[in-house]
């Protein structure tokens, strides 16, 4: 099979293009412009069998020779700009990412690709009204530019099956962490902070709370519905299912560093942190066959790696 991975110099999809580098007779292509992606988190294979080519998918001239020069079979569109500071910071360039979204679903229905795979994202459901929240019953109603595309992603695929008869699965990504992961994101943020001593920094009391996936989990889970054929033209999940508040994950995080660190409170952000999600992950336990890797022990699986990057 012929496998496009965009965005994949990230942290999720660089994990993703490992994976299924696994089996030799999967051809890789990743594809990443490095806003967000580092060179050194691009995997090597034993077989082979994956390619690097920097590459803007929000430029049509740039990623539709990608497209036509391997003809791919099927293609996980991770691109985006990431990062809850950068994203609110960087509005205008988060919205450019709809042109991206546009180019991989119209260059993959005019060259036979079979399956859309979407990096979706919790923030698409915005300050919850029911808990769990549930991939079809849960209202979307967040306003920030970040979760408006992703929404607009999701209408796309949707709209592209309808019209074009190109089938996607979407997958609804809550926090997940591990190794490799940048630190614009809290779990790393905090882990780099108590390792250095310095403060941990928390915005308002730190009472909001959220689940944590590890990314083995994550990649479990996505890698099966790809293989399994599950959820086709669906939504999914993909988080832990315990919630913790951010003020307990500190307190954890120092604990597992012995670190010296103290927690400093800043001001609350004015929009973006929700007060709690917890996301129903019925469709994930069917994915993943086995219980959630619990938080204590993937943080300890992170201090453990040599490649965590600080």
């Amino acid at each position: 099979m012929k496998i496009l991975i965009t965005g994949g110099a990230g942290f999720i999809p660089s994990y993703l293009a490992e994976k299924l580098a696994e089996k030799p007779e999967n051809k890789i292509v990743i594809v990443d412009n490095f806003l967000t992606g580092k060179p050194e988190k691009i995997p090597t294979s034993q077989h082979n069998n994956i390619k690097f080519i920097k590459c803007d998918v929000n430029d049509f001239k740039d990623i539709s020779g990608v497209f036509y020069s391997y003809s791919f079979d099927y293609v996980f569109h991770y691109a985006a700009m990431v990062g809850v500071t950068r994203t609110q910071e960087n509005p205008v360039s988060v919205l450019e990412d709809i042109y991206g979204i546009r180019n991989v679903l119209n260059l993959s229905k005019n060259t036979g690709v079979k399956r859309v795979y979407f990096s979706s994202s919790s923030e698409v459901y915005g300050e919850p009204v029911e808990f769990p929240q549930n991939e079809h019953t849960t209202p979307l109603n967040s306003r920030l530019p970040y979760a408006i595309v992703k929404n607009v992603g999701e209408s796309y695929l949707k709209s592209y099956k309808q019209e074009f008869d190109l089938d996607y699965t979407i997958f609804r990504f809550f926090n997940t962490y591990g190794p490799k992961q940048s630190k614009d994101f809290v779990v790393s943020k905090f882990i780099s902070s108590a390792l250095s001593g310095k403060d941990i920094t928390i915005y308002g009391d730190g009472s909001q709370t959220r689940t944590f996936c590890y990314i083995e989990d994550n990649i479990t889970a996505t890698t099966h519905a790809f293989y399994e054929n599950k959820f086709v033209n669906d939504v999914v999940n993909i988080g832990g299912d315990i919630e913790i508040s951010i003020l307990d994950l500190a307190k954890l995080i120092i604990k597992l560093t012995k670190s010296s660190s103290g927690i400093v409170h800043l001001p609350a952000l004015k929009d973006g942190d929700m007060t709690r999600r917890k996301p129903d992950v019925t469709k994930m336990k069917q994915l993943l066959k086995k219980e959630n890797i619990n938080l204590e022990e993937g943080l300890k699986k992170v201090l453990q790696n040599t490649s965590y990057i600080i």
